[in-house]
């Protein structure tokens, strides 16, 4: 099937950030673009396109994960469900029906590219509870390891209205935090943003880029968008604070094109919001300073010298534990004279760490029956003294 080409490019400053530079990308699909909204029916010509565009960065060697709408309204469509505003226990039970649907259509487009699609359902507790919070982590993690293209969702079937996250676009820039993704891309029904909203104001002055986001920059969003959305420009505005916060960069585009990813990489216009530090950064500096240390870990000189090395801290290098705390957990690392080397997240709980302290990490099956990281504090969770 021959598909439409792209928009025509616009002249892009210079200074703005090119797509292909980004190793891992998180692409947020809202419901408004995948569903038609007078059929309740998926647009699936526009989610084949979309798929061409992921695969294409996949085969480039970038990690896609895709933060997907939709089931809502799909499961309505199929239940036949009012047009109302639907009560809480409907839109689980639409969730639940479209949620099925869904998945299936991204697993058969992407596997129409030759791209696995794995799914992953997630609710704030996720992201806001510390185990959970390492395990959805984790998995990601391995699913980008395979190959695969994470399609993440909020867990609609499950979540209430105090608990959801009420939009996918701030989903999204948790999700872009929690995995260190250097890129969010924000698929909208509109191609960036504006000193005002522009259907109300002719006047409005389009942005390309946001170096960081001000009151000034807050003030310009709008309200809620189409009936299918939950979001608008002021979500997206939250979004980015999120996930500019947390390292990465965002971008808001249209994605009313036909492969409005590729559309991007060709320089159509597109509002870029810049981070102020790359997401390692963020993140390391999230440890040294914003989480309290619930216990410390005393090392011998030989685990200080391979830290120093860029090494992970291994349990053998462990000579003392203090403190009661969870796998997950900032600990405080010390060497033999007691003066402090650095921090970390810790991989086990207080009681495993004293278990395997001293041990070499073969022994650690067998001493805490179950297959746990190697490393008692891993090189990505630890940050250095000077």
């Amino acid at each position: 099937m021959t598909r439409p080409a792209a928009p025509a490019p616009v002249e892009t400053p210079a200074a703005l950030p090119q797509l292909s530079s980004f190793r891992r990308i998180v692409v947020k699909v809202g419901s408004a673009l995948l569903v038609d909204s007078a059929r309740g029916a998926l647009r699936h010509a526009w989610l084949a396109a979309l798929a061409e565009d992921v695969a294409s960065l996949h085969r480039e060697g970038k990690q896609v994960l895709v933060v997907s709408s939709g089931a809502i309204a799909l499961g309505r469509n199929i239940l036949k469900l009012p047009r109302r505003p639907l009560k809480l226990e409907e839109s689980q039970a639409a969730a639940a029906v479209g949620q099925i649907a869904l998945s299936r259509a991204w697993s058969e487009a992407l596997a129409h590219e030759g791209v696995n699609a794995g799914q992953i359902l997630i609710t704030l507790g996720d992201t806001e509870e510390r185990r959970r919070y390492l395990n959805a982590r984790s998995t990601i993690a391995k699913l980008l390891e395979l190959k695969v293209v994470p399609v993440i969702n909020e867990n609609d079937t499950v979540a209430t209205s105090e608990i959801r996250y009420g939009d996918n676009d701030r989903l999204a820039a948790r999700v872009a935090g929690m995995t260190s993704a250097d890129l969010l891309v924000l698929l909208s029904d509109i191609d960036g943003l504006y000193t005002a909203p522009p259907n109300d104001n002719p006047d409005a002055a389009f942005l390309p880029l946001v170096p960081r986001i001000t009151a000034e920059i807050e003030a310009m969003a709008g309200g809620t968008g189409t009936e299918l959305s939950r979001g608008g420009m002021k979500t997206k505005i939250e979004a980015g604070k999120i996930a500019t916060t947390a390292g990465a960069h965002m971008v808001i585009a249209s994605g009313k094109v036909k492969n409005p990813l590729r559309a991007v990489e060709q320089g159509t216009r597109c509002t870029w919001f810049l981070a102020p530090a790359t997401p390692v950064a963020s993140r390391k500096r999230w440890i040294a300073g914003a989480l309290e240390p619930r216990g410390v870990l005393h090392l011998d000189a030989g685990a200080v010298a391979a830290l120093r090395r860029g090494s992970s801290l291994l349990p053998a290098g462990v000579k003392r534990v203090e403190g009661v705390f969870e796998r997950g957990d900032a600990v405080i690392l010390r060497g033999p004279d007691g003066a402090e080397v650095g921090r970390g997240l810790v991989a086990y709980d207080h009681d495993h760490a004293e278990r395997i302290k001293g041990k070499s990490s073969d022994e650690i099956v067998g001493i805490t029956g179950f297959e746990g990281r190697s490393a008692m504090v891993h090189r990505d969770d630890l940050v250095l003294g000077g």
